[in-house]
C-alpha cells in the first residue's frame, strides 16, 4: 500500500497503523500535471436481462445466489439472504482486532460479484461524477507494473486502483448502490453459519489457483479470474487481487462493542478518519487474505480544503472496491 503522507501519518492511531500491514506499500508516482479528462468512447454496457431467477420468490424475497445485472454499469450482483454468520478470527493466525468472534445477523442485500473495473469506473468519469484515479492531487493512470493501466482498453476488465474511500463512495452512489458494511463484506466472503471458512473457498491453504496474492502475478489480474476461490455465495476475488474499501470507520476494538444485528461500524472520532479495507491484495501473504483479516487506511477528512491531500485521503495501487445494494 502506498506510503502515507507525512501529515496524514500524524492522524492515524498507532493501532490503526499496525493493522495496515495487510496491504502493500510502494513509492508514490512521479508528480505529473493534472490533465483534462480524455473522453474515451467505450460501448455502453450491453443491456442484459436480469437472471430469470432474480424475480422475487415467495414473500417477494429472492433466493440465495440469485443474480441480476445493474443497469448503470453492467455489474453482476448476487443476492445474499438474511442470515447469521460467525464474524471474527477463528484460526491460529487471527489478530487481536478480529476478536471476539461472535454470531452476527444481517438483513438480506445484494453484493457485487466482482470488483469494480477500470471500464466501469471510466463510465462514471465520463458522466462527470467521478474523478480520475489519483494519488492526492496527482492523476495516476498506472498500476504496480504497467505504465498505462487506466484508460487502456487492454485492462478494461481489471480492477480500478488509486481510488480513495471518497471516490469509491461516490461511484457506488452514482451506480445506484452503496459501499458494503464491513459485516456484509465478511458475511459475503465466509458464508452463513455453520460455515467457519478461513478463506472464501474454505480452509484449504491458498496457492496460485485460488487467488492473486503473494506476488505470484505481481500486479492486478482480470476480475473473476479465480473461480476456484469463490465464496459460498459465489462472490469472486474476495481474497487478493486488490484490497477493498468498505463503508465503516475503523476501530480495532469495535467487535468488543457486541453489536450483533446489522452492525455498521463506529462513529468517527474527532480527527480520526481511518476506514476499513478488506480482502488483501496481490502482494499479501496467506495470513492477510483470510476472510476475517481487518486492515485500514485513512479516508477523506471533510474539514480540510477541497482538493487537498488530506481532503482526498489515501489511495493506492493495491486498493479498489465493490458495491452493495439493499433493493
Amino acid at each position: 500500500m502506498k506510503k502515507l503522507f507525512p501529515v496524514l501519518a500524524i492522524l492515524v492511531l498507532i493501532s490503526t497503523a499496525c493493522q495496515a500491514a495487510g496491504t502493500t506499500s510502494q513509492p508514490p508516482p512521479e508528480p505529473t500535471a493534472v490533465q483534462p479528462v480524455e473522453v474515451v468512447v467505450l460501448p455502453s454496457p450491453t443491456a442484459v436481462p436480469d437472471n430469470p431467477t432474480a424475480a422475487p420468490q415467495s414473500g417477494g424475497v429472492p433466493d440465495a445466489k440469485t443474480e441480476r445485472t445493474a443497469s448503470v454499469d453492467g455489474m453482476t450482483q448476487v443476492y445474499i439472504p438474511e442470515g447469521t454468520f460467525m464474524r471474527g478470527g477463528l484460526d491460529a493466525a487471527m489478530d487481536s482486532n478480529e476478536s471476539p468472534a461472535i454470531k452476527v445477523t444481517l438483513h438480506g442485500f445484494w453484493m457485487d460479484k466482482l470488483e469494480v473495473t477500470n471500464g466501469m469506473y471510466l463510465l462514471c468519469v465520463q458522466a462527470g461524477v467521478c474523478d480520475l484515479p489519483h494519488y492526492g492531487i496527482t492523476v495516476v493512470n498506472k498500476s504496480e507494473t504497467r505504465p498505462l493501466y487506466f484508460r487502456n482498453a487492454e485492462f478494461n476488465d481489471y480492477p480500478v486502483v488509486y481510488v480513495g474511500w471518497g471516490d469509491a463512495d461516490k461511484y457506488c452512489k452514482w451506480a445506484g448502490r452503496r459501499l458494503p458494511s464491513e459485516a456484509e463484506w465478511e458475511y459475503s466472503a465466509r458464508g452463513a453459519f455453520p460455515s467457519l471458512n478461513t478463506y472464501p473457498w474454505g480452509d484449504q491453504q491458498p496457492d496460485a489457483s485460488y487467488a492473486n496474492f503473494n506476488y505470484y502475478v505481481g500486479d492486478t489480474t482480470r476480475v473473476g479470474s479465480f473461480p476456484t476461490g469463490a465464496s459460498p455465495f459465489g462472490i469472486l476475488d474476495m481474497a487478493g487481487n486488490v484490497a477493498e474499501w468498505v463503508n465503516d470507520f475503523y476501530d480495532p476494538n469495535y467487535y468488543g462493542f457486541g453489536v450483533i444485528l446489522n452492525p455498521t461500524g463506529p462513529a468517527a472520532r474527532g480527527s480520526f478518519f481511518a476506514r476499513v479495507v478488506r480482502g488483501g491484495n496481490f502482494g499479501d501473504s496467506w495470513q492477510n487474505i483470510r476472510v476475517s483479516k481487518r486492515a485500514s487506511q485513512v479516508g477523506p477528512d471533510p474539514s480540510q480544503p477541497p482538493g487537498s491531500d488530506r481532503w482526498y485521503g489515501v489511495s493506492a495501487g493495491s486498493i479498489g472496491f465493490r458495491c452493495a445494494a439493499d433493493n
